[in-house]
């Protein structure tokens, strides 16, 4: 008798092969058969009309430090995640010296949005070491499994304290000192090691994290670390505008140590066709076996901005600075004060302030591009919206100007609350005003589906949904192109991320596989309209998304979640190293 049967499902098993109708069987936590009608089990679960798949394997998050209180990695588990790794972009919180503690806080701060007030309440600190670390998540209850990579920042200040900080060159001893941190941490069980190169990333008053400038031999030479350990991806965020000058040593590293090396691939407005140039080279590199990936994304990086939230189009004006600080009441009395929004919504001030700040000129250039976020009238939310339908061209159909539709749609009702409306502004891969070029991008063989980001940016970007978005938007609802087969879909967010990882032994429903499964109602499954909560410790802010139609998430066959409610039970774990 098996320990679990769903029954009757639609099976996507994440191999890319067609649909087909069948049941599934689990017995101690693995897979043991799939497809037709199979014999009696102690729990039957009814699939029928629903699709059954593997769980999301999820290799971008950041939810370092909330690993450590919230053992659903919420809101992960709502969208179907059995599997998160973070660790990514080179902040973390191991090693770290006892002295240093606040100082990785203020970094992940400011270089993911987490407010660090929540991490300082939130994460009780058993460890120092990397092992150490992976030893405390390992000993804590979790409803999915998690795995680490090593971060460059903490390892570099680990080594060199202040100097690494400060940018100074590593030294042959320190490099050789990173390299064993390295090595100890991929023993011990790390899936990789992250680096950042990327100047978007800041921290305190405009400080870049430890690593950004690193020179080819400290690079390098971690490298031939993780080649000496055996196992391990190579995960780099780099300047997206300068992406195709770094990508001679990141060749060099995947293919002298024949082990994946992964970069974040997105389209910018300064180099919008960039994108084809990364793919050919990634063509060339696929037909040499060098395991060189680019990371993408489902749909466009985007911010959520809100009065709520940390980034909106008035932030940076001196009355709404004066405001910020009240009571959510008091804030919001202000703001429905109409010589208030008179005040905010004047363009010339916004203009004005342009020519001398490049943060006022960022929110300037990109209103042409700002959307109000809201419900469809089928009740999905739009992410791939017309050009058209912006700020600036509401604001020409209404004779008002773009500042004062974008306030308005912001202080009207959402869901029961006045104040609380979203605007949706696509950073990354919107140059063209659509999702064109990520419908190419997601069909590549060596791109990786990635950077959704869970647990960061938590006051302005809410990307965690990518899993649910991936088949509501480009298997089922896409109206402005073409659609992408829900198997394939299935299969770039399971089996691919498994394996690029090492995770041989998930992301697919065959036999001796792990039972990480879900049963979805696709035609009933939506995503619904983010909105902010405040749940973190200390009371803290952040984004957050549910979805609709996840009927049951299992982990190791057991369900964790069930009709969007967490089951209260814990069969995840810590993943030490590859698997299967």
């Amino acid at each position: 008798m098996f320990d679990t049967v769903i029954r009757g499902a639609t099976v996507v098993d994440g191999s890319g092969s067609a649909p087909f109708t069948g049941d599934v069987a689990i017995q101690d936590g693995r897979i043991a058969a799939v497809g037709g009608k199979l014999g009696a089990a102690r729990r039957d679960m009814d699939a029928s009309g629903a699709i059954v798949t593997p769980g999301w394997v999820d290799v971008h998050t950041h939810y370092d430090g909330q690993v450590t209180w919230d053992p659903y990695l919420s809101p992960s588990t709502h969208h179907g995640v059995t599997t998160a790794v973070m660790g990514n972009c080179g902040v973390g919180f191991a090693p770290v010296k006892p002295e240093r503690r606040e100082w990785l806080i203020s970094v992940m701060e400011g270089v993911e949005d987490i407010p660090g007030t929540v991490l300082s309440e939130g994460i009780q600190w058993e460890w120092e070491t990397f092992p150490q670390y992976l030893d405390a998540l390992a000993a804590k209850p979790r409803a999915l499994d998690v795995g680490a990579q090593v971060p460059h920042s903490a390892v570099r200040t680990y080594v060199m304290g202040e100097r690494g900080i400060t940018h100074d060159e590593a030294t042959a001893d320190d490099i050789r000192a990173m390299c064993a941190i390295v090595g100890e941490g991929l023993k011990a069980g790390a899936l990789g090691f992250s680096t950042s190169r990327t100047l978007i990333h800041k921290y305190q008053q405009h400080k870049y994290p430890p690593g950004t400038f690193s020179s080819p031999e400290e690079i390098l030479g971690i490298a031939r670390a993780m080649k000496a350990a055996g196992h391990g991806v190579f995960q780099m965020t780099a300047n997206h505008v300068s992406m195709e000058g770094e990508l001679w040593w990141l060749t060099q590293i995947a293919r002298e140590n024949a082990l994946p090396v992964a970069f974040a691939l997105v389209q910018t407005d300064q180099t919008p066709d960039t994108w084809r140039r990364l793919l050919a080279h990634l063509d060339a590199t696929h037909a040499d076996g060098v395991p060189l990936y680019g990371s993408v994304s489902g749909r466009a990086t985007s911010m959520v901005m809100g009065f709520e939230g940390s980034l909106h189009p008035f932030v940076l004006h001196p009355l709404w600075q004066q405001i910020a600080p009240l009571p959510w009441d008091q804030k919001l009395a202000r703001l429905r004060d109409p010589q208030v929004r008179a005040a905010l919504t004047d363009m010339k001030v916004v203009e004005m302030a342009a020519q001398v700040n490049q943060e006022a000129a960022f929110f300037l250039r990109g209103l042409p591009r700002l959307f109000v976020l809201d419900a469809t009238a089928n009740g999905s939310v739009d992410y791939e919206p017309l050009l058209s339908d912006s700020v600036v061209a509401r604001a020409k159909a209404t004779g008002d100007n773009p500042l004062a539709v974008a306030y308005d749609a912001m202080l009207a009702n959402h869901g029961k609350h006045d104040g609380k409306g979203l605007l949706y502004f696509p950073v990354f891969n919107y140059s063209y005003g659509d999702l064109s070029q990520l419908h190419t991008q997601l069909q590549h063989p060596r791109t990786m589906m990635s950077l959704a980001d869970g647990g960061a940016h938590v006051g302005y970007v809410c990307d965690v949904s990518m899993p649910t978005f991936m088949l509501t938007h480009w298997a089922r609802d896409r109206a402005r192109g073409p659609k992408l087969p829900l198997e394939m879909l299935v299969k770039k967010q399971t089996r691919d991320t498994a394996q690029v990882y090492g995770l041989h032994d998930r992301g697919l429903l065959a036999p001796g596989m792990k039972a990480d499964v879900n049963i979805i109602d696709f035609d009933r499954l939506q995503l619904d309209l983010p909105h902010f909560v405040f749940d973190l410790p200390a009371g803290g802010r952040r984004l957050t998304q549910s979805a609709q139609g996840y009927i049951a998430t299992l982990v190791a066959g057991e369900a964790i979640m069930e009709n969007g409610a967490p089951t209260g039970a814990m069969p995840g774990a810590l993943v030490r190293g590859p698997q299967g």
